[in-house]
């Protein structure tokens, strides 16, 4: 199966530097008789901080090459909305983490730099100008691209002066019953306060004019939208045009009918906002004795964070959104007039709701490998590691393999740890079932999983309502370890299985992000994954781990220590080749390792999805350093390290991105490919997104990405090339 994969992607390309012979871009001097050592490079301060991007500037720029994704004709137009509405969502979290964080780090008074050096208040204030400008161009792209090209192809979002007769009764009648009855206005006076808005919500605020029942004299109102009710509703069929599926917005439905709220009252003028707020949750662990407890008071004191964004319509008064900014403590700076619903993310509902399927992505059936296809999940992992590229492999084999286990006699215990999983997985219900039969079942689940976190309380409380064991890890120490092991009783003695992978136990996200899963019985990993698994559960000092590289022990290290033997190899003359593929790269002493690497000569392409502090092609420093971000229809999330270790090369898969609080501050595995074909294949795989020229963004030294055009050449996209081999040929 590994072969037939591998055989169907395309020879690696000589210009990267990465193919199996040497290549003539390799920087050293060279001779007839082969390459010469590289002469020493002149002392640089790699602690400069112009060698560094600033990390919230560089996740912004992230958000905007998803925001360019809906004006790429490439992608099916309600795929096209559904990045404009990512972005939304990416924003949204952008500012309840990020902005929130330089906002309070302002506010203490704290001028602690990054490795770039820029001041706090310099970056928010770039920030502001940037999503200035790319919010009202999401709005343009929304208004003037999307919707028009979305009509054209009878999908239709009717404002309220585009309704017809029947339109407004139905409208109409749907006020009386549904909304005015759970709707509560909030006349603004000394005896009724500015209300407490919960962070995100769809709100308006009313001006009035005239006296109410009990002679009290307009002046405003606030509308909170009701949570129970959907955002964004569709017309019966009867009533759209022919040939047109039609919606209406909750917010044109209450603009419309807002005065039938404050009878005998005019309503001068009736505008939507909704306000973020700071969603950072901090947990002290000095001051905590149970951190579920401790959690649940975080979460409910989330939706009532201090404000960091007020977004109003765009025509809303002057002295309304003055209003509104005094009274969530934000300046001028903090406010976004938008052209349309303040709450787009909410537009995501009409993905699931239209059957169009020429307007969507076309489906593809995931590969399954020939070995996992029917018979015992145990009697073929035994025989050998097996690795899984998900979304093109199926994630069913892990479901199975849990499920297989739940059932099976034989096995005496399951230990996994769970980050992001889902309410309804698959998978807790096989722990679930497991725990039921009386196997011993321990699960770490990480309750600090940003914005998981309610869902990962129930998902505790079902697993001890059924016996299993459950540890929240360590309290310091988030736990992003993705682990897996079964210990079951076979003729020669107990034989121990693993599961580790760079991404979350997810069935969903597992058909929508890309990640690697390996299947184990090899001795000297299964070990390793008790031994961490021993730690996170008991006391007492760091165990060894012999294979595996384990955060916050020895990854960050051993990282550093591969790199530099890359540049020893380099500076001997010999071909020396890293490819990095991960969602960030933050930490400054791997940036200075790397940079290290370059002026040795190493080849390095790194392949960043978000995040980059590191300046590739600087003279004298980076220019042998390229940088890549791939941007498509799945989000690339394998994190993978290949060293070409002179001539013997390493393959390593990890949990961690290269951020400081995944080095530091998280419990992370990276392991091995011990398998020579599957790190061959995994190469392969690398190598296939350094020829992608279709979705491939290359980081330039001033910041800017450039979107690689295939011009004359062929078109290659590597997701797609990978979704055809693997889809097709497992």
């Amino acid at each position: 199966m590994d072969d037939q994969v591998t055989d169907s992607l395309p020879n690696p390309p000589n210009e990267h530097g990465s193919g199996d012979t040497e290549t003539s871009t390799l920087r050293v001097n060279r001779t007839p008789a082969g390459i010469q050592a590289r002469e020493t490079p002149p002392e640089t301060d790699l602690d400069n901080p112009q060698l560094y991007f600033n990390r919230e500037l560089s996740h912004l720029k992230f958000n905007i090459r998803v925001l360019e994704q809906a004006l790429d004709d490439a992608h099916p137009l309600l795929n096209r909305l559904m990045f404009l509405l990512i972005f939304s969502s990416n924003m949204d979290e952008f500012f309840e983490i990020r902005v929130a964080g330089l906002k309070h780090q302002i506010a203490l008074g704290d001028d602690t730099t990054g490795a770039d050096g820029r001041l706090p208040k310099a970056v928010l204030a770039e920030i502001s100008e940037i999503a200035h400008e790319q919010i009202v161009r999401q709005y343009q792209i929304l208004n003037d691209t999307l919707l028009p090209a979305l009509e054209a192809q009878g999908l239709r979002f009717r404002r309220r002066d585009q309704w017809t007769k029947a339109q407004k009764d139905w409208v109409q009648e749907l006020f009386n019953n549904d909304i005015m009855p759970v709707i509560s206005p909030i006349g603004l006076d000394p005896s009724h306060p500015f209300p407490r808005l919960v962070n995100k919500s769809l709100n308006f605020i009313v001006e009035l004019e005239g006296k109410d029942a009990f002679g009290r004299a307009g002046g405003m109102a606030i509308l909170p939208a009701p949570r129970s009710l959907p955002r964004l509703m569709a017309l019966p069929k009867n009533l759209c045009s022919e040939g047109f599926t039609e919606y209406v917005f909750l917010s044109s439905m209450i603009h419309a009918h807002a005065e039938e709220l404050f009878p005998g009252m005019k309503v001068r003028g009736c505008y939507q906002f909704r306000l973020t707020r700071n969603a950072d949750m901090t947990v002290d662990p000095e001051e905590v004795s149970d951190l579920a407890s401790a959690l649940r008071g975080e979460l409910l004191a989330r939706r009532y964070g201090s404000g960091v964004r007020l977004e109003v319509a765009d025509n809303c008064p002057d002295d309304l959104t003055n209003f509104l900014l005094r009274q969530f403590s934000l300046e001028s700076d903090d406010l976004y007039r938008v052209q349309g619903p303040v709450n787009l993310t909410r537009m995501m509902s009409v993905l699931g709701d239209v059957d169009r399927p020429e307007l969507l992505y076309r489906p593809y059936t995931p590969g399954t490998p020939k070995a996992l296809r029917g018979g015992s999940l145990f009697s073929a992992i035994a025989k050998q590691d097996l690795l899984l590229h998900h979304p093109f492999q199926s994630f069913s084999p892990i479901e199975d393999l849990l499920s297989e286990a739940a059932r099976d006699p034989d096995v005496l215990a399951i230990k996994q740890t769970l980050y992001r999983t889902g309410a309804d997985s698959p998978i807790v219900s096989a722990l679930v079932d497991a725990a039921s039969h009386g196997k011993e079942v321990t699960v770490v689940i990480e309750l600090r999983a940003r914005f998981d976190e309610a869902d990962n309380l129930q998902l505790a409380s079902r697993l001890q309502e059924a016996g299993a064991i459950v540890i929240y890890g360590i309290m310091a120490y988030k736990t992003h370890a993705k682990m897996l092991h079964i210990v079951r009783r076979e003729s020669d003695g107990l034989r121990h299985y693993a599961h580790l992978g760079t991404g979350n136990y997810h069935s969903k996200t597992a058909k929508l992000y890309t990640d690697y899963s390996l299947l184990t019985a090899n001795k000297a990993l299964c070990a390793d994954v008790h031994r961490v698994f021993q730690q996170l559960s008991g006391m007492g000092r760091a165990r060894k781990i012999d294979t595996l590289l384990h955060a916050p022990f020895t990854l960050h290290e051993r990282l550093i220590e591969m790199i530099d033997r890359e540049a020893q190899v380099a500076r001997k003359g010999k071909r020396a080749h890293i490819i990095f593929k991960c969602n960030s790269l933050t930490e400054p002493q791997l940036i200075k390792a790397l940079y290290r690497a370059s002026q040795a000569g190493v080849e390095c392409d790194l392949i960043i999805r978000g995040m980059c502090c590191l300046k590739p092609g600087l003279p004298g420093v980076s220019e042998n350093i390229r940088v890549r971000s791939i941007i498509g229809r799945f989000l690339e999330h394998t994190r993978v390290f290949h060293f070409h270790n002179d001539g013997k090369p390493e393959i390593w898969c990890s949990s961690a991105d290269l951020m400081s609080r995944n080095m530091f501050h998280r419990v992370e595995t990276c392991f091995p490919l011990l398998d020579k074909k599957l790190a061959s294949r995994v190469r392969k795989d690398l190598e296939t997104y350094l020829v992608d020229n279709c979705q491939s963004w290359l980081l330039k030294s001033d910041g800017s990405y450039h979107l690689q055009d295939p011009g004359n050449s062929d078109p290659i996209s590597a997701q797609e090339t990978l979704l055809y081999a693997y889809a097709t040929k497992s």
